[in-house]
């Protein structure tokens, strides 16, 4: 039988170093400042929408675990070199999957939820969680753009079955597109839509190499978040440092302010708020004699609320600005985590999906992110094809934290502290 393949695209781009541009309707009110309300607001959760966050943040860790730990006993399989810097998205990987989860079935299913880390919720859980930061992560700073869209491009000849269309409508806000993907011109629709949708950040996610003109589907899910600093860094202020184990000088940001701060055995952990504070960047720096991935051993959905309930301290801070990329290969990765079954020609079950049999025949993750003095730029491309067959001390200490050594990264919303994006920094 001559194999069909669905691809499926997951997009998800955060936090850029620029001011929002056209993001106001001031054009009838020019010249005229009208005060502004942006009160920081939580998301509101049920204790089981909480359980799922935490169960996200989960995955989150495993994940880059995964990716990113050689040689490490336990179930950690990376193919990233471990001197590299890295940056993933978990939550783009949770939407493509969980898009393509309504189409699931018996163990397959049951794998997918449990990497995940939904278990018993099963799809509909993942369905709820990516719903809710749909609806509400844009809502959440006035002076941050967040944006999360879907879209679903389905080949002529293919039909996706009606109960998986009306999920991909109510939770993901999907609109199924049926073109000719023999056309010539599919590929670069799609190209544009990601541009589209990322503000011109990603304005190609599929070469003309890469795209399939026998694919059964394309989907595709896009997360834009557009912030800066709350407390911007001064670039006269940034001077060339050495970084530890790195060949060359780096850039090095430099400011001395007061920002949440705690720290541990293992590292010193510091909060860089973006606009009113609903999102930011948390910096876990090892302590001297310990290490990147000693730190990431360490850290889990429950570890890391230490690192969302800090106290303060007036910090000199160092900070390198920085750009790194990652490309990850994520097919045995996320078969080794726990869920080999949606990659078997044999044995995967997407029954609910469309009127072909398919199974996962490729995954990956292209990621990028560039820090100033400005804010963060980050950006992430999931693609899946398928196949056929506390207390505030009184007085806050006054602490050092410079990173001129490795550090880890994670860029979070407040309220939840759902993991939006997870990376590393190592000088290159």
């Amino acid at each position: 039988m001559r194999n069909r393949m669905i691809l499926l695209t997951a997009l998800a781009v955060a936090l850029t170093a620029t001011p929002l541009a056209g993001c106001s309707d001031d054009n009838d009110n020019q010249g005229i400042e009208e005060p502004m309300d942006n009160t920081l607001k939580p998301i509101s959760l049920t204790r089981a929408q909480q359980e799922l966050v935490t169960a996200s943040n989960d995955f989150a860790f495993n994940l880059f675990r995964a990716a990113t730990l050689l040689g490490q006993s336990g179930p950690y399989f990376g193919n990233l070199e471990s001197q590299k810097s890295v940056i993933l998205s978990p939550l783009s990987i949770t939407y493509a999957l969980g898009m393509l989860n309504n189409g699931a079935a018996g163990e397959t299913l049951y794998q997918i939820n449990n990497v995940l880390g939904y278990g018993d919720t099963g799809a509909e859980g993942i369905n709820v969680f990516c719903r809710k930061m749909l609806s509400e992560a844009p809502a959440l700073d006035k002076l941050t753009k967040v944006m999360i869209a879907n879209n679903i491009y389905l080949n002529e000849g293919y039909k996706l079955l009606p109960d998986f269309v009306a999920k991909a409508k109510e939770f993901y806000g999907a609109e199924p597109e049926t073109r000719n993907f023999h056309d010539g011109k599919t590929c670069s629709v799609i190209n544009h839509w990601a541009s589209d949708h990322t503000e011109g950040m990603i304005d190609e996610v599929l070469t003309e190499d890469s795209f399939n003109p026998f694919a059964v589907s394309y989907l595709l899910n896009a997360i834009y978040f557009k912030g800066v600093w709350q407390e911007k860094f001064s670039k006269s202020q940034t001077r060339d440092e050495a970084f530890e184990g790195s060949r060359k000088k780096v850039p090095m940001m430099h400011q001395e302010h007061k920002f949440d701060y705690t720290e541990n055995e293992l590292c010193q952990a510091l909060r860089l708020p973006y606009g009113n504070g609903a999102y930011s960047m948390t910096i876990l720096l090892p302590r001297v004699g310990k290490s990147v991935d000693e730190l990431l051993l360490s850290l889990n959905a429950e570890s890391w609320k230490q690192y969302q309930d800090m106290g303060s301290a007036i910090a000199d801070v160092k900070l390198p600005r920085f750009e790194s990329k990652t490309d990850l290969g994520l097919n045995d990765i996320m078969a080794k985590l726990g869920m080999p079954r949606a990659f078997d020609h044999y044995e995967a079950e997407f029954p609910a999906f469309c009127n072909v049999p398919t199974y996962i025949g490729m995954m990956k993750q292209v990621a990028r992110i560039k820090l100033d003095e400005e804010g963060t730029e980050a950006a992430a491309v999931t693609v899946i094809g398928m196949l056929e067959t506390s207390a505030l001390p009184e007085e806050p200490q006054y602490v050092t934290f410079h990173a001129t050594r490795p550090f880890l990264y994670v860029i979070s919303e407040w309220s939840t502290g759902a993991i939006f994006f997870i990376g590393k920094y190592v000088g290159d």
